[in-house]
């Protein structure tokens, strides 16, 4: 669940959806993830698509060591692409790149009605 109030600075105190949109990431770690924003939430038990890059000649193509880890201190991606998908309207088509295992960019395709 995506909330309007700023995201802590931890990842146990993180909502679920939260907690599970940073493991995928993690374990992406090169990539891009693809979603809808539904009813103000970013929920992946809905469909998804993860595109995985995959670096020839590095051996980094694995998920990150802390996947998994109970717990960490968020880094400054971290806490930005939560505050900004917490803004994000419904029906926004988001997706994020990820380079090693962190959000490195975020695209949103919102529709808008005719003037």
């Amino acid at each position: 669940m995506v909330s309007e109030a700023e995201p802590t600075d931890r990842f146990q105190h993180l909502p679920a959806p939260g907690r599970s949109l940073l493991s995928l990431m993690q374990r992406l770690n090169f990539g891009r993830l693809t979603f809808r924003v539904r009813r103000g939430e970013f929920d992946l038990s809905q469909p998804f698509h993860t595109v995985r890059t995959v670096k020839l000649a590095r051996g980094d193509n694995g998920p990150r060591p802390e996947t998994g880890t109970a717990d960490f201190e968020l880094r400054r991606e971290h806490i930005a692409a939560l505050s900004t998908l917490a803004h994000l309207k419904d029906g926004a088509c988001v997706t994020i790149e990820v380079k090693h295992g962190l959000p490195f960019l975020i695209e949103i395709e919102q529709d808008h009605q005719a003037a």
